[in-house]
């Protein structure tokens, strides 16, 4: 068995996402609420954005060949997808890094604040180049097909040329 899902990138993406904005949330609160472990939280939550976010990248790279044969009208949504995906790391990463530094600086209330207002601000951002990104590959994916690979379905009429015994059950049982 197989658990590895194939491709990858449609399995990873949805982590980054949920990891980024749920951070971004996070690193507000922690600029109002320095008590407790929410800046710290807030911190790991947009570390594991950020590398999820690499790893969204990675696999959207190596599973990037299966698109090359679409439509040439979806070059230009994917090579934008893939922009956005690249602005959302950078931006992902700098929250990351300016969280650490605020929950780091517990010991200095004023510096700690400076430096979580700036990881909220880069939080707000990269989130919002997560829903950039997203919004284009979802475009890509439910609008022009890219990545869908799709099974034929018997319909009813062309299961009455199929001989019975190769029938599914549940055609078999229509009868």
């Amino acid at each position: 068995m197989n658990f590895i899902p194939n491709p990858l990138h449609p399995a990873v993406v949805h982590f980054p996402i949920v990891l980024i904005v749920i951070g971004a949330a996070g690193s507000i609160l922690a600029v109002f609420w320095r008590k407790g472990y929410v800046p710290a939280f807030a911190a790991i939550l947009l570390t594991l954005g950020a590398l999820g976010a690499w790893a969204a990248m990675e696999t959207g790279e190596s599973d990037g060949g299966l698109l090359e044969k679409t439509a040439a009208q979806t070059e230009p949504l994917l090579d934008a997808h893939e922009d956005w995906a690249k602005r959302t790391l950078t931006a992902a990463a700098i929250a990351a890094g300016l969280a650490v530094g605020a929950a780091a600086l517990f010991r200095f209330p004023r510096a700690a604040r400076g430096v979580a207002v700036a990881a909220a601000l880069a939080a707000g951002v990269a989130a919002w180049s997560v829903y950039e990104t997203g919004h284009r590959g979802g475009a890509l994916v439910y609008q022009h097909g890219a990545g869908v690979t799709t099974s034929r379905v018997t319909t009813g009429a062309e299961a009455a040329v199929v001989p019975r015994e190769r029938r599914s059950p549940a055609v078999a049982d229509r009868d």
